[in-house]
Protein backbone atom coordinates (compact mmCIF):
# COMPACT_ATOMS: atom_id res chain seq x y z
CA UNK A 1 0.00 0.00 0.00
CA UNK A 2 2.83 2.39 0.85
CA UNK A 3 4.55 1.48 -2.45
CA UNK A 4 1.38 2.32 -4.41
CA UNK A 5 1.11 5.67 -2.65
CA UNK A 6 4.73 6.40 -3.56
CA UNK A 7 4.38 5.42 -7.24
CA UNK A 8 1.03 7.08 -7.97
CA UNK A 9 2.19 10.74 -7.65
CA UNK A 10 5.15 9.95 -9.91
CA UNK A 11 2.89 8.53 -12.61
CA UNK A 12 0.61 11.57 -12.48
CA UNK A 13 3.62 13.91 -12.75
CA UNK A 14 4.95 11.94 -15.71
CA UNK A 15 1.65 12.27 -17.56
CA UNK A 16 1.59 16.04 -17.06
CA UNK A 17 5.18 16.32 -18.32
CA UNK A 18 4.37 14.21 -21.43
CA UNK A 19 1.33 16.37 -22.28
CA UNK A 20 3.36 19.56 -21.90
CA UNK A 21 6.21 18.31 -24.15
CA UNK A 22 3.75 17.13 -26.82
CA UNK A 23 2.14 20.57 -26.90
CA UNK A 24 5.50 22.24 -27.32
CA UNK A 25 6.43 19.96 -30.22
CA UNK A 26 3.14 20.63 -31.99
CA UNK A 27 3.63 24.38 -31.63
CA UNK A 28 7.13 24.12 -33.05
CA UNK A 29 5.88 22.08 -35.99
CA UNK A 30 3.20 24.67 -36.79
CA UNK A 31 5.82 27.41 -36.75
CA UNK A 32 8.07 25.54 -39.19
CA UNK A 33 5.32 25.04 -41.75
CA UNK A 34 3.12 28.06 -41.07
CA UNK A 35 4.30 31.58 -40.35
CA UNK A 36 7.97 31.80 -41.37
CA UNK A 37 10.33 34.49 -40.11
CA UNK A 38 10.51 37.33 -42.63
CA UNK A 39 14.18 36.60 -43.36
CA UNK A 40 13.24 33.16 -44.72
CA UNK A 41 10.53 34.35 -47.11
CA UNK A 42 11.85 35.01 -50.62
CA UNK A 43 10.13 37.70 -52.72
CA UNK A 44 8.95 36.50 -56.11
CA UNK A 45 8.62 39.92 -57.72
CA UNK A 46 11.16 42.69 -57.27
CA UNK A 47 12.43 45.50 -59.42
CA UNK A 48 15.57 44.89 -61.47
CA UNK A 49 17.54 47.49 -59.52
CA UNK A 50 16.94 45.62 -56.25
CA UNK A 51 18.28 42.26 -57.43
CA UNK A 52 21.43 40.61 -56.04
CA UNK A 53 24.43 40.38 -58.36
CA UNK A 54 24.17 36.67 -59.26
CA UNK A 55 20.73 35.61 -60.40
CA UNK A 56 19.05 33.16 -62.65
CA UNK A 57 16.31 35.11 -64.37
CA UNK A 58 12.93 33.49 -64.86
CA UNK A 59 10.90 36.12 -66.69
CA UNK A 60 10.77 39.82 -67.41
CA UNK A 61 7.43 41.53 -67.79
CA UNK A 62 6.77 44.46 -70.07
CA UNK A 63 7.08 46.71 -67.03
CA UNK A 64 10.59 45.46 -66.36
CA UNK A 65 9.68 43.45 -63.24
CA UNK A 66 11.55 40.19 -62.91
CA UNK A 67 10.29 36.93 -61.45
CA UNK A 68 13.48 35.33 -60.20
CA UNK A 69 15.22 32.50 -58.45
CA UNK A 70 18.50 33.27 -56.73
CA UNK A 71 20.78 30.53 -58.04
CA UNK A 72 24.47 31.56 -58.17
CA UNK A 73 26.40 29.61 -60.80
CA UNK A 74 29.48 27.78 -59.49
CA UNK A 75 31.49 28.82 -62.54
CA UNK A 76 29.43 30.94 -64.96
CA UNK A 77 32.13 30.76 -67.64
CA UNK A 78 31.97 26.96 -68.03
CA UNK A 79 29.14 24.88 -69.55
CA UNK A 80 27.55 22.32 -67.23
CA UNK A 81 29.07 19.41 -69.18
CA UNK A 82 32.43 21.14 -69.71
CA UNK A 83 32.00 21.12 -73.51
CA UNK A 84 31.32 24.42 -75.27
CA UNK A 85 28.91 24.29 -78.21
CA UNK A 86 29.81 27.77 -79.42
CA UNK A 87 31.83 27.73 -82.63
CA UNK A 88 35.60 27.58 -81.97
CA UNK A 89 35.96 30.31 -84.59
CA UNK A 90 34.91 32.86 -81.97
CA UNK A 91 37.85 34.52 -80.19
CA UNK A 92 38.77 33.64 -76.62
CA UNK A 93 37.21 36.90 -75.44
CA UNK A 94 33.83 35.35 -76.38
CA UNK A 95 34.64 31.71 -75.57
CA UNK A 96 35.34 32.62 -71.96
CA UNK A 97 31.62 33.34 -71.47
CA UNK A 98 30.47 30.07 -73.03
CA UNK A 99 28.69 28.81 -69.91
CA UNK A 100 26.42 31.78 -69.39
CA UNK A 101 25.80 32.24 -73.12
CA UNK A 102 24.70 28.62 -73.51
CA UNK A 103 22.55 28.62 -70.38
CA UNK A 104 20.55 31.76 -71.04
CA UNK A 105 20.32 31.24 -74.80
CA UNK A 106 18.80 27.80 -74.14
CA UNK A 107 16.43 29.10 -71.47
CA UNK A 108 15.05 31.65 -73.92
CA UNK A 109 14.95 29.50 -77.06
CA UNK A 110 17.83 31.32 -78.75
CA UNK A 111 20.88 30.03 -80.63
CA UNK A 112 24.00 30.35 -78.47
CA UNK A 113 26.07 31.20 -81.55
CA UNK A 114 23.73 34.10 -82.33
CA UNK A 115 24.15 35.47 -78.80
CA UNK A 116 27.90 35.05 -79.20
CA UNK A 117 27.74 37.07 -82.44
CA UNK A 118 25.72 39.80 -80.74
CA UNK A 119 28.18 39.99 -77.84
CA UNK A 120 31.14 40.12 -80.24
CA UNK A 121 29.59 43.07 -82.07
CA UNK A 122 28.31 44.83 -78.97
CA UNK A 123 31.22 44.57 -76.53
CA UNK A 124 33.91 42.32 -78.02
CA UNK A 125 33.45 40.19 -74.91
CA UNK A 126 34.38 42.95 -72.45
CA UNK A 127 32.09 42.80 -69.39
CA UNK A 128 32.94 46.38 -68.39
CA UNK A 129 32.07 47.87 -71.79
CA UNK A 130 30.26 51.21 -71.48
CA UNK A 131 29.11 52.98 -74.63
CA UNK A 132 28.88 56.70 -75.27
CA UNK A 133 25.09 56.37 -75.10
CA UNK A 134 25.25 54.64 -71.71
CA UNK A 135 24.73 50.98 -72.68
CA UNK A 136 26.36 48.55 -70.27
CA UNK A 137 28.16 45.20 -70.29
CA UNK A 138 28.47 42.21 -72.59
CA UNK A 139 25.14 42.67 -74.38
CA UNK A 140 25.11 46.47 -74.02
CA UNK A 141 21.82 46.85 -72.19
CA UNK A 142 20.61 50.37 -71.40
CA UNK A 143 20.30 50.78 -67.60
CA UNK A 144 18.09 53.06 -65.55
CA UNK A 145 21.00 55.22 -64.42
CA UNK A 146 24.24 56.76 -65.69
CA UNK A 147 24.25 58.31 -69.15
CA UNK A 148 21.12 56.36 -70.12
CA UNK A 149 19.12 58.24 -67.52
CA UNK A 150 19.03 61.34 -69.76
CA UNK A 151 16.87 59.59 -72.41
CA UNK A 152 13.27 60.64 -71.93
CA UNK A 153 10.14 59.23 -73.51
CA UNK A 154 6.50 60.17 -73.25
CA UNK A 155 5.65 59.88 -69.59
CA UNK A 156 9.19 59.97 -68.21
CA UNK A 157 12.64 58.36 -68.50
CA UNK A 158 12.78 55.69 -71.21
CA UNK A 159 14.60 53.10 -69.10
CA UNK A 160 13.15 53.74 -65.65
CA UNK A 161 12.11 50.09 -65.24
CA UNK A 162 15.50 48.65 -66.24
CA UNK A 163 18.13 47.35 -63.83
CA UNK A 164 20.95 49.65 -62.80
CA UNK A 165 24.57 49.70 -63.94
CA UNK A 166 25.74 47.71 -60.91
CA UNK A 167 23.61 44.72 -61.93
CA UNK A 168 24.31 45.00 -65.65
CA UNK A 169 28.09 45.09 -65.24
CA UNK A 170 27.82 41.55 -63.84
CA UNK A 171 28.30 39.19 -66.84
CA UNK A 172 25.80 36.58 -65.70
CA UNK A 173 23.07 39.10 -64.98
CA UNK A 174 23.75 40.99 -68.20
CA UNK A 175 23.50 37.95 -70.47
CA UNK A 176 20.45 36.63 -68.61
CA UNK A 177 18.65 39.96 -68.96
CA UNK A 178 19.78 40.59 -72.55
CA UNK A 179 18.74 37.14 -73.76
CA UNK A 180 15.32 37.47 -72.18
CA UNK A 181 14.84 40.90 -73.70
CA UNK A 182 15.82 39.63 -77.17
CA UNK A 183 13.51 36.61 -76.83
CA UNK A 184 10.58 38.88 -75.98
CA UNK A 185 11.35 41.02 -79.03
CA UNK A 186 11.41 37.91 -81.27
CA UNK A 187 7.99 36.95 -79.92
CA UNK A 188 6.69 40.47 -80.44
CA UNK A 189 8.17 41.11 -83.89
CA UNK A 190 7.81 37.59 -85.31
CA UNK A 191 11.35 37.18 -86.65
CA UNK A 192 14.96 37.60 -85.59
CA UNK A 193 15.91 40.38 -88.02
CA UNK A 194 13.17 42.70 -86.80
CA UNK A 195 13.89 41.73 -83.21
CA UNK A 196 17.57 42.64 -83.63
CA UNK A 197 16.59 45.93 -85.27
CA UNK A 198 14.52 46.76 -82.19
CA UNK A 199 17.29 45.59 -79.86
CA UNK A 200 19.95 47.78 -81.47
CA UNK A 201 20.37 51.57 -81.70
CA UNK A 202 17.26 53.43 -82.78
CA UNK A 203 18.88 55.46 -85.54
CA UNK A 204 20.59 52.77 -87.65
CA UNK A 205 17.64 50.92 -89.15
CA UNK A 206 18.46 47.34 -90.18
CA UNK A 207 22.21 47.91 -90.37
CA UNK A 208 22.74 46.68 -86.83
CA UNK A 209 20.56 43.59 -87.33
CA UNK A 210 22.26 42.70 -90.60
CA UNK A 211 25.71 43.12 -89.05
CA UNK A 212 24.89 40.73 -86.20
CA UNK A 213 23.35 38.20 -88.60
CA UNK A 214 26.36 38.47 -90.92
CA UNK A 215 28.70 37.79 -87.99
CA UNK A 216 26.50 34.86 -86.96
CA UNK A 217 26.82 33.29 -90.42
CA UNK A 218 30.53 34.02 -90.59
CA UNK A 219 31.43 32.32 -87.29
CA UNK A 220 29.09 29.29 -87.43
Amino acid sequence: MNVQRAIFPGVIAGIFILVAVTGMLRAAGTGAQGDLPESRVAATEVSGADLPELLEVGSISAAGVLDIQIIPMANPALPDDGVCSISPAYPEAIQQWCGIIERYAAENGLDANLIAALILRESSGQPDAYSKSGAVGLMQVMPNDGLAKKFTCKGGPCFANRPGMKELFDPQFNVAYGCRMLAELVQEKGNMRDALKAYGPLDVGYRYADLVLETYQQYR
